[in-house]
């Protein structure tokens, strides 16, 4: 089969595969796409793998219209979650795979879709023919050519958006639609970007643990990766973003949660690379100091100044991104098929057909965002000079966390509470210092330290989630139920709730949004997209929710 007969006039195309070789295969494709003069803009590569943590993993690639997918779950499963239309169905070694598979992969197919197989049986050939699949006469290639009506594809949008907001969110937004083709302008109160939630000297990254693999454990560990990832092709820690991968230790809270993390690595679903658990004589032997209970160990993770990630993700922008900053405190207005955002003066400063809030609290006193049950947290950061503490060759965390200097000060906190001031609190300050003696097991530690820090407000979801996708028109929703019938605002996007995770969440949250705005394939499954939508609290508008808690670490 030579693919490039039935690629030309596409402007993008979808593959999917059911077994990822070890990359031989995507190797072989990409250089066909590479070399074809009349190639589409857009190659789409999603390949079913069992080397990788589970999930969707997007793979960053150095081609912008190249993209990789690799889906670490049973093959029924990966097509169930996958939110696609695929073109070309790739089909190995499926000999004990049987025939569940067929429905969901008849769901994803896109009118037309090509199959080509390797030793299907007389069952699966049986059963994809029910689903509309013709098949040539060996048996093996297949056309779909089913009667039932497929979704229209979404129409191309405009690539001109405003994003609000330059901190890590915003500047991520910016990055991954400017990396599309788009043009960004980049609106930010401050005269500076990373001036709020996103300024603090250091933001941890680390993944999420639990028994059950909940929804923000998969969240997390899909963006953890993705984050490592995407770093690496803007420079990586250390070099182009400031900070240090020199991994994380999560100490175990009690005998209780150290039991549950035995549990969970006995069960030999964690890779040694991605978390190891210590017991605490080997966790003591890392720190040189008390570990009563133990820790998990991540030995990617570490820490960076939120800052620096935000200065390289608009350095990768390039001439696509206008910058506007120093605007101050602005509104927004649908003027036909455009947004516009205005100055305190009422002066419009930038419009386009797209608009992407990103900018954390402000959202409160935007019209259309502000039924949103968002709550701001302050956090403050506690700055203790190096010298009064232990040297630690990792970052330390449990309820709170402490890392390694950085110009001689090392950063111990943050708080969670709802108090607006923004000023350093001497109360907050003693709360920090009083964790960090129980990280360390030293009830003198940082003894007479200075107050010194920053305080810094994220806002809060009820359910800790980000909110990710079309902002619903709360106005407008009546009795709905159900997601995908949810009223919308034209062309308007949030980026919220970031909580304490933003330097975590906003590349994968950014790689989400901007591929639903073009109708790409999407970089999580379908139940974790859903779990992020804004819409989700139209739905739960009649329930009570629940209040914001204090984070992990």
């Amino acid at each position: 089969m030579d693919i490039r007969e039935y690629w030309n006039a596409c402007a993008r195309y979808t593959v999917f595969d059911s077994r990822h070789a070890g990359g031989a295969d995507v190797g072989v494709l990409t250089d066909v796409w590479r070399t074809d003069p009349h190639r589409p803009p857009h190659l789409h590569l999603i390949a079913v793998c069992n080397h990788l943590p589970p999930g969707f993993h997007r793979i960053p690639q150095a081609e912008h219209g190249l993209t990789l997918d690799l889906v670490s779950a049973p093959l029924e499963t990966a097509l169930a979650q996958l939110s696609a239309r695929v073109d070309l169905f790739r089909l190995n070694g499926l000999e004990q795979a049987g025939t569940a598979f067929v429905r969901p992969l008849a769901r994803v197919a896109n009118a037309g879709a090509q199959l080509l197989g390797h030793g299907l049986s007389a069952e699966q050939v049986a059963a994809l023919q029910a689903q509309g699949f013709v098949f040539e006469a060996d048996g093996q290639r297949a056309r779909f050519a089913s009667r039932k009506p497929r979704p229209a594809p979404p129409p191309a949008p405009e690539r001109r958006a405003i994003v609000l907001g330059g901190g890590i969110a915003g500047c991520a937004a910016a990055e991954r639609l400017c990396a599309r083709g788009w043009q960004v302008t980049l609106v930010e109160r401050h005269p500076q970007p990373a001036m709020e939630a996103s300024g603090n000297r250091a933001g941890i990254f680390m993944p999420l643990l639990s028994k059950d693999d909940n929804v923000p454990t998969r969240l997390t560990r899909a963006a953890f990766l993705f984050a490592l990832r995407h770093w690496e092709r803007l420079g990586g820690i250390g070099r182009a973003i400031e900070g240090d991968a020199c991994g994380v230790l999560q100490l175990a809270r009690d005998s209780k949660h150290a039991d549950v993390a035995r549990a969970i690595a006995a069960s030999g679903a964690i890779a040694r690379d991605f978390a190891e658990w210590l017991e605490p004589a080997a966790a003591q032997a890392l720190l040189g100091l008390p570990a009563p209970d133990g820790g998990w160990l991540f030995r990617q993770g570490g820490w960076a100044r939120p800052a620096s990630v935000c200065a390289a993700l608009l350095a990768a922008c390039g001439s696509r991104l206008e910058q506007r900053f120093g605007v101050g405190d602005v509104t927004i207005e649908r003027n036909g098929a455009q947004w516009e955002v205005r100055d305190a003066a009422g002066t419009a400063i930038a419009h386009a057909p797209n608009l992407v809030l990103a900018n954390g609290a402000g959202a409160a006193r935007i019209a259309q965002a502000a039924p949103l049950p968002l709550t701001a947290m302050r956090g403050q950061v506690s700055h203790v000079p190096a010298a009064m503490l232990p040297a630690l060759p990792v970052v330390l965390c449990r309820e709170a966390y402490l890392t390694p200097p950085r110009d001689g000060l090392c950063s111990a906190g943050a708080t969670y509470d709802l108090d607006p001031d923004p000023q350093l609190s001497p109360a907050s300050h003693a709360e920090n210092l009083d964790k960090l003696r129980g990280l360390l097991s030293d009830p003198h530690a940082a003894a007479g330290a200075p107050l010194q820090g920053r305080v810094g407000f994220r806002t809060v979801a009820p359910d800790r989630l980000p909110l990710v996708g079309r902002l619903p028109d709360f106005a407008a929703a009546g009795s709905t139920e159900r997601l995908r019938d949810v009223p919308r605002h034209p062309g308007l996007y949030a980026l919220l709730g970031y909580a304490s995770r933003g330097l975590i969440w906003a590349g994968l949250a950014a790689e989400l949004l901007a591929a639903q705005i073009e109708g790409e394939p999407l970089p999580l499954e379908a139940s974790l997209v859903d779990a992020l939508d804004p819409a989700r609290f139209v739905l739960r508008a009649r329930r009570s929710p629940r209040g914001p808690q204090a984070p992990d670490c």
